[in-house]
């Protein structure tokens, strides 16, 4: 299978049926917002820069998850991340 920069390379696991607990296949980042989704659902958000992250979600509720560490992966589905209150930065949603 070609990757984005067109070169052919295996994978042993492309037969395989992605799961929720296995590894993310595509990332992008995150900008918070009070008004807008994330692009995607996500299955994780990695915090770059550690601070708190409000999150909404994919049930509607709303958390925040105080003094996130750098470098931690939260494994939560959420639908958006709000500016108000986040003060982590470098936020990368993984689906």
């Amino acid at each position: 299978m070609p990757n984005r920069k067109g070169f052919t390379m295996a994978d042993r696991f492309s037969d395989n049926t992605p799961s929720i607990t296995g590894p993310a296949t595509h990332a992008f980042p995150i900008a918070a917002s009070d008004s807008t989704n994330v692009a995607e659902t996500t299955r994780a958000i990695y915090c770059g820069i550690g601070g708190d992250i409000v999150a909404i979600l994919l049930s509607g509720a709303s958390v925040t998850f105080a003094n996130v560490g750098a470098g931690a992966l939260l494994p939560i589905r959420a639908t958006r991340v709000m500016a108000t209150g986040t003060t982590a930065n470098g936020l990368i949603g993984l689906v």
